[in-house]
């Protein structure tokens, strides 16, 4: 799989919109098109940066629960 397709999928999975996830990850819109469609390429290091995110707020939003659950 390639950077692009990452990118791609790691936005699909928390089920955003490209200007969502733009709004959500800080990233400009159009950066996230262009690495979509591999017009750019990011450097290798942020897709594990975009996953380790969405890892922690998912770990952050488990452990909110049980608190309150």
């Amino acid at each position: 799989m390639d950077i692009a397709e990452r990118i791609r999928e790691l936005r699909e999975s928390i089920n955003m919109s490209r200007k969502e996830f733009s709004k959500h990850t800080g990233i400009p819109v159009r950066t996230l098109e262009d690495w979509e469609a591999a017009r750019r390429t990011p450097p290798e290091y942020i897709p594990r940066l975009i996953e380790y995110q969405l890892k922690y707020e998912e770990l952050m939003k488990e452990k909110g629960e049980e608190l309150n659950g």
